[in-house]
């Protein structure tokens, strides 16, 4: 009898977990980069591996670069796996590259209090003179127009997010037929698809059951985890700068080891996320002009303008250093915040070097130069002087008498030359 019902209960236990519903669950929050598009891709492939019945790609992005949305745009048509794209949470924003990615999905919903749209290009954060703004705007409403219509939802709605930068709040998505569903959370959002047949890009249609949904993270590559952390143009900066300044210690102060080994990793880490980020070289060149200024603040005496100049070039470089929209730049709080302590620090780092090294030897041999001492006995020109705690055999440019004060002119071996030390009276010390 207890092995019927142990049987039994493995029975239902197995049918319900042959019931459940796999969803992969991946997020894109903050700026669309190249490896955004990275990380949906695995997404994909790892809903595939799973045969999970849905990819959710939650969103709450402000946009990003133009070549990575259509790439992940392409990847979300293509996926074998169905795709419902969800603004979310409350307050989050599917805007600009954000909207394309949208209207990408096999489902498009929001939950309630977000807000898509404002996808007009911009060109490299600059602006656009008349005809290349016009195709810029065709081609992207050319492409937002194909995906809705195929998509099934209100493309000449969609064309004005593109050519007049309209945006919508989820209830005039819902109403104006851009989105299929408006849902508070993740569990209402499966309830509401549960049972719901949808077209796929390509005309077939699909089922979705969602028994029992159970929901997989999509778990990033160290890579991917690495770069999504520091592909802030904010962050990227504050360690490349943070980098110079570990590296130029090492060389000033050679042997210390860890900030020129701690300096390299933070440099090739800021490189790296700045890598995927498309560059102004005017940017760069106002970096290099204000390490510039800052090294001759040290070595001339300009009173500060050279340091001043250095910290505005520094500041106007990390500004123009990421060609992109406002959201994706380096923000001035973040150039201020960084320049004015690197300048201090580096001048500062300059000054006692260049001090350092025009200062007097004071060891070895070479230290006895200019050194006071007392004849122990008459120089002529040879005898004994006490200088610096010790005696030494000296030999005199003129005849001295014992007592008198000499200073040291030159060593050569164990033999100090030396000459009386003048009264300033034309007359010798005695």
């Amino acid at each position: 009898m207890l092995h019927r019902l142990v049987r039994l209960a493995l029975g239902l236990l197995l049918a319900t977990a042959l019931q459940a519903s796999t969803v992969v669950a991946v997020s894109i929050e903050g700026v669309v980069h190249p490896i955004t598009a990275e990380i949906i891709e695995h997404a994909i492939l790892q809903a595939q591996q799973q045969q999970a019945e849905l990819l959710l790609i939650r969103l709450n992005t402000p946009g990003g670069f133009l070549e990575a949305t259509r790439r992940i745009v392409e990847k979300i048509v293509a996926s074998p796996v169905p795709v419902v794209t969800y603004v979310t949470p409350s307050g989050g924003r599917a805007a600009s590259a954000g909207f394309f990615i949208l209207q990408a999905g096999d489902i498009a919903a929001m939950a309630p209090g977000t807000n898509t749209g404002a996808a007009s290009p911009v060109l490299l954060g600059q602006e656009m003179d008349p005809v290349l703004r016009k195709k810029a705007e065709s081609d992207a409403a050319a492409a937002l127009r194909t995906l809705v219509q195929r998509r099934g939802r209100n493309s000449e709605l969609a064309e004005k997010a593109v050519l007049e930068a309209r945006s919508f709040t989820e209830q005039e998505a819902l109403k104006n037929n851009l989105i299929e569903l408006v849902a508070s959370n993740e569990r209402e959002l499966f309830e509401k698809l549960r049972g719901r047949e949808i077209t796929r890009f390509d005309g077939t249609k699909v089922r979705l059951r969602l028994s029992m949904p159970v929901v997989s993270e999509y778990q990033k590559t160290i890579r991917e985890r690495i770069i999504s952390a520091i592909a802030d143009p904010n962050i990227a900066f504050i360690l490349l700068i943070l980098g110079a300044l570990g590296v130029y210690i090492e060389f000033s102060s050679p042997g210390l080891i860890v900030p020129g080994v701690a300096g390299g990793i933070l440099i090739l880490l800021g490189l790296s996320a700045l890598s995927v980020l498309p560059i102004n070289w005017i940017g760069v060149a106002l970096l290099v002009l204000a390490i510039i200024l800052f090294v001759l603040e040290a070595h001339l005496a300009s009173h500060g303008i050279l340091g001043i100049g250095g910290a505005i070039a520094m500041v106007l470089g990390a500004l123009l250093l990421i060609q992109g929209p406002p959201d994706i730049r380096i923000h001035l709080s973040t150039a201020l915040a960084v320049t004015l302590p690197f300048a201090g620090i580096t001048i500062f780092l300059l000054a006692l070097v260049l001090k350092a090294r025009r200062a007097k030897v004071a060891t070895g041999t070479a230290g006895m130069i200019g050194e006071v001492g007392t004849a122990y006995t008459d120089l002529n020109p040879e005898g004994k002087v006490f200088v610096h705690g010790e005696f030494w055999d000296a030999e005199a440019t003129v005849p001295v008498k014992a007592s008198t004060r000499v200073r040291v002119i030159g060593v050569d071996g164990l033999t100090l030359r030396v000459e009386p030390v003048s009264t300033g009276k034309g007359e010798s010390n005695v």
